[in-house]
């Protein structure tokens, strides 16, 4: 892949390599009820398709891209404000059920729910008279 030069001022020259995107880890909350957890992240800016969502093995990976608007036709040369980059991965536990997560981006907030298997949850065991 050629390397590109973009120019600031005269005399100062950066390449396409050092102006990295920025990464950001997304603030979460996450609460643990009888049946699974549910993780709340906050992605302000990032669309739902650049966001994505994977598990591999026990891990959990959240990414996302946020995109500045940028009129039709034109292209940016020089842009001090970058648009950052959210990551973040977690270790699940074996206990979640990773086949049924679901998730919902709403208004730069998503929400994962990842249920636990059945044989995790708790059961009532009923006591008899005897």
């Amino acid at each position: 892949m050629a390397e590109t030069n973009v120019t600031t001022r005269p005399g100062s020259e950066v390449t396409a390599q050092a102006q990295r995107v920025p990464t950001a880890v997304p603030r979460v909350d996450i609460i643990e009820d009888q049946t699974g957890i549910t993780l709340w992240a906050d992605l302000p800016g990032v669309s739902r398709d650049a966001l994505e969502i994977k598990v591999e093995g026990d891990t959990l990976t959240i990414e996302g891209n946020v995109s500045l608007p940028v009129s039709e036709g034109m292209e940016p040369i020089y842009a001090e404000v970058r648009a950052p980059r959210y990551a973040r991965s977690f270790t699940l536990s074996r206990d979640l059920d990773t086949a049924g997560i679901q998730a919902k981006l709403n208004q730069g907030v998503l929400e994962l729910r990842i249920p636990k298997h059945q044989q995790a949850q708790p059961k009532r065991i009923t006591v008899q008279a005897g």
